[in-house]
């Protein structure tokens, strides 16, 4: 039964908003000369669900919704809840 796991639905929700895919942190230009993979990994060239503005804000009010409802819940086990919200 998947109820009251918290903790499972923030991963889903971070699966949604972020993916799953490495994420280029950090210096892209390390010599004198230009990846030729560069341009991959441009953000502007990734087709994301946060691209949308609409995506964005249905995201943002699936987020709070969580927060709210695992705010709600103190009979909760503390092992099935995110405590960084």
């Amino acid at each position: 039964e998947e109820v009251d796991e918290f903790v499972k639905a923030h991963d889903a929700y971070m699966d949604v908003a972020i993916g799953r895919a490495a994420w280029p942190i950090g210096v892209t230009m390390v010599g004198i000369h230009a990846r030729s993979g560069r341009a991959k990994i441009e953000s502007s060239n990734v087709a994301h669900v946060m691209n949308s503005e609409m995506h964005r804000k249905y995201l943002t009010s699936v987020k709070r919704l969580m927060s709210f409802a695992q705010k709600m819940r103190p009979d909760v086990d503390p092992s099935k809840k995110v405590m960084n919200l």
